[in-house]
């Protein structure tokens, strides 16, 4: 048996992820459902992971969930992060530039030097390609992780960088996100996922989940983030255009 929290996996919030595990782990086994004392550590192969036939839970983005996993995994439910500007279990991309950058809307940035995190990132890459296909017309910085793209920026390697608005609310109080500004939110999509091996009850499983994340106490549901677990429909998922992915003359960070 295996299970993750990988897509907000931060050493400042250790205690809080292992402590959310701990109730729903205790609430899966109150259900007759077997469940690992403790999470696996993000894997190097995710998707190997993710379709693993004794994966309990874990999370996911919208678009691998979309492009590989879909009939493949249960999918149970979606975290709400009470995002400003979003329906609940709704999230979108922020972009961001260096706060000394006389450039203050997105238009400006065009065929600037793009920061993304990976070509299957639904906030790092998706968001900003289906919105403003336009912009994303100069060079393009592969990073690997969000924060690693605003680093990017801060130092002056991109110009400006495509950000999941959960993980910038996670890391605003950070360096280098202190060198940052926002110059553009991208229209709500359904946020990142949680979900199991193929058959395993849904409802069973988004009902320990839920009532976790309500037994959590104030402070670590506050550190995460968590307003509740809602259902958004694998339609929903689907619906989400795929774009193109980037272009060739990529720059390694």
């Amino acid at each position: 048996m295996i299970a993750s929290l990988p897509m907000y996996d931060r050493p400042d919030l250790a205690r809080q992820t292992a402590t959310l595990w701990a109730l729903i782990r205790d609430a899966l086994r109150a259900e007759g459902v077997a469940a690992p004392d403790a999470l696996t550590p993000a894997p190097a192969d995710l998707f190997q992971h993710w379709q693993a036939p004794d994966l309990v839970l874990s999370q996911t983005c919208g678009f691998p969930y979309r492009t590989r996993l879909h009939g493949h995994v249960t999918l149970i439910g979606t975290p709400d992060y009470g995002l400003e500007g979003c329906p609940p279990g709704h999230y979108r991309s922020v972009i961001v530039a260096r706060g000394g950058d006389v450039r203050t809307g997105l238009a400006q940035f065009k065929g600037a030097r793009l920061a993304y995190n990976a070509s299957d990132s639904q906030s790092g890459w998706a968001a900003l390609a289906n919105e403003a296909p336009q912009i994303v017309t100069g060079p393009l910085v592969q990073t690997g992780s969000h924060a690693k793209s605003a680093l990017a920026v801060a130092d002056g390697r991109a110009d400006f960088a495509a950000l999941d608005a959960v993980t910038w609310r996670l890391m605003r109080g950070d360096h280098p996100a202190k060198a940052l500004k926002v110059i553009h939110a991208t229209p709500p999509t359904p946020g990142l996922p949680l979900i199991a091996a193929k058959g395993v009850d849904a409802d069973l499983v988004f009902d320990c989940v839920s009532s976790a994340i309500d037994a959590l106490d104030p402070g670590a549901r506050e550190a995460l983030g968590l307003k509740g677990l809602v259902r958004i429909p694998a339609e929903a998922y689907l619906a989400v255009p795929t774009p193109k992915p980037p272009a060739q003359n990529v720059c390694a960070s």
